[in-house]
């Protein structure tokens, strides 16, 4: 850190419950107890208006878990390397698997999970969890994979905009984990107005976001909160494409 050159400024934008945008300048560290070794930020939590929390990390080397992660009964928990190199290990179940850059595991809610960072440089890491909705005596199963290993869909028959699903559709589980690619002057094919949250986090490219009432320049690695029922869609602006990793509650009717 060194001493601010003018007045101090931030491209955050907070609007509890409704939506935010999150840049990685002006994010603080926060001490997880259960982790040793790890950078880690908050970037959403119920204290914002979110049912989920979202992390993300940077693990030392040798740095990870101290105790099971999600732990708590009724937990799930998603993972994503989010470094173009370097990898991590995770174990949940009795199995363990080294994710390469790109790679995610998701744990559900009869599992906990640990990770652990066996290599010798630091690596970077989302972090996702929420409780878990049941529906019926269906449960879901833990998944492993890489963004690399699936093939992208066409979003809405748009040839300019890619869609992979990381997760299974089947109503065992209640949410997903997507990514979302816009070549550029790609766009959503309408401003999208839904009951479901997301976390997104930005790793690729440049944007416009229409968020509620707003239009708001972002960019790769900012982090962005939607509320449900906000209004919502992005232009791709930038000379590349605009790629992000999101989250979506789903499968579940509302309990009232």
């Amino acid at each position: 850190m060194t001493y601010p050159q003018g007045l101090l400024t931030t491209r955050a934008v907070i609007r509890p419950g409704q939506y935010a945008v999150i840049p990685p300048e002006g994010r603080v560290k926060n001490v997880i107890p259960s982790i040793q070794d790890c950078e880690i930020s908050i970037l959403a939590s119920p204290k914002l208006g979110a049912s989920f929390v979202q992390y993300i990390g940077t693990a030392q080397p040798g740095g990870g878990t101290l105790e099971p992660f999600a732990s708590e009964a009724g937990i799930e928990c998603f993972l994503f390397v989010l470094d173009v190199d370097g990898s991590i290990d995770v174990s949940f179940n009795g199995e363990n698997h080294t994710l390469a850059p790109g790679g995610f595991v998701y744990v559900s809610p009869d599992h906990d999970l640990s990770f652990t960072n066996t290599t010798k440089k630091p690596v970077r890491f989302l972090l996702y969890k929420q409780r878990y909705i049941p529906f019926s005596t269906q449960r879901p199963h833990n998944v492993v994979g890489n963004i690399n290993d699936i093939e992208e869909q066409e979003y809405d028959d748009m040839a300019n905009v890619f869609v992979r699903d990381l997760l299974p559709t089947d109503v065992s589980f209640d949410m997903n984990m997507h990514t979302l690619s816009f070549e550029p002057a790609g766009s959503h094919p309408f401003v999208e107005t839904h009951v479901q949250e997301h976390g997104a986090y930005i790793y690729e490219g440049e944007g416009i976001y229409l968020l509620g009432d707003d239009w708001i320049p972002v960019q790769n690695e900012d982090f962005i909160f939607f509320g449900p029922y906000t209004p919502q869609a992005v232009y791709a602006t930038g000379r590349g494409r605009l790629t992000y990793i999101y989250s979506k509650d789903c499968n579940r009717d509302i309990a009232l």
